[in-house]
């Protein structure tokens, strides 16, 4: 372990994988059996967001989740390439590798982007479709740790150093009223961060032009459930989706996982067919 890769090892376990896609090695977690269920996180995360979301549902399905290029322990592409098109080959070739043909997908913010443009760019993959706080609209705010990433008196300073108090403030205001962050997930987002090469992709994604595409969504064919945080602005999925359902989490902000995991498995798997979760004794 480097100074610039701090305590990244904790965050590997018994459950962790890796493979490489396009010259990337990839970390990912396979778990469970049944029908597949792909988790895509968002921008600045990792496969952790969907802890607690992927140990309810494991139980039914066999949940598949990848830290995305340029993030958690996967880390940077070597083409410095973070256009959306870009991440939907990147998870096509990752499916194909793992020798399946057709997966349930959910997605939380930049992963619901990649999830719902999967969708329309290889409907042969999308079984059904679940978005969460999904980005894709132009006049969506955007979070504060991108517009800090496009500031260009700040990008130099944050390619070189991504301190912890600047992940806690950027997680404060990520999330609504009902969950606390704790030091346990600052210290994980820092760590990841602050991983070889992370800085700079995070500033490479944030400053790489992502032109409009929501047009296409009149296109998804795939069972489509919209959930939205009631505190998420610029989302149009239930309008411009065909046949798409809404739920709306009332006191939810951005990370939707991680801030209401038993709702979004519940709402997960009434859209799936699976059987509702067992109460914990």
């Amino acid at each position: 372990m480097t100074m610039s890769e701090p305590h990244t090892d904790a965050y590997a376990d018994e459950e962790s994988r890796f493979t490489w896609v396009n010259g990337v090695r990839v970390h990912f977690k396979r778990e469970g059996s049944g029908p597949p269920l792909l988790l895509l996180h968002g921008s600045g995360s990792s496969l952790h967001a969907f802890d607690p979301l992927a140990e309810d549902l494991k139980t039914d399905c066999e949940v598949i989740r990848l830290d995305l290029p340029g993030f958690g322990l996967t880390g940077p592409r070597p083409d410095r390439d973070y256009r959306i098109e870009a991440y939907v080959s990147f998870v096509a070739e990752f499916l194909s590798g793992l020798g399946l043909d057709k997966v349930n997908v959910a997605g939380n913010s930049l992963g619901g982007n990649i999830a719902w443009n999967l969708a329309v760019e290889h409907p042969q993959w999308v079984r059904k479709l679940i978005l969460m706080n999904a980005t894709g609209y132009p006049e969506k705010t955007l979070p504060q740790a991108l517009r800090m990433a496009r500031n260009p008196l700040l990008r130099p300073l944050l390619r070189r150093w991504a301190p912890s108090g600047a992940a806690e403030r950027s997680l404060r205001a990520s999330v609504g009223p009902r969950m606390q962050i704790d030091q346990l997930l600052v210290d994980r987002v820092t760590a990841m961060m602050n991983r070889s090469g992370n800085r700079s992709a995070f500033i490479d994604f944030a400053n790489t032009d992502q032109p409009d595409r929501s047009g296409r969504l009149t296109e998804i064919t795939a069972p489509t459930l919209v959930l939205r945080g009631d505190l998420i602005d610029g989302q149009h999925f239930r309008r411009d989706i065909p046949g798409s359902h809404e739920v709306v989490l009332a006191g939810i902000g951005h990370l939707m996982p991680e801030e209401a995991p038993a709702e979004v498995a519940e709402a997960i798997r009434s859209h799936l067919g699976l059987p509702a979760s067992t109460p914990q004794e």
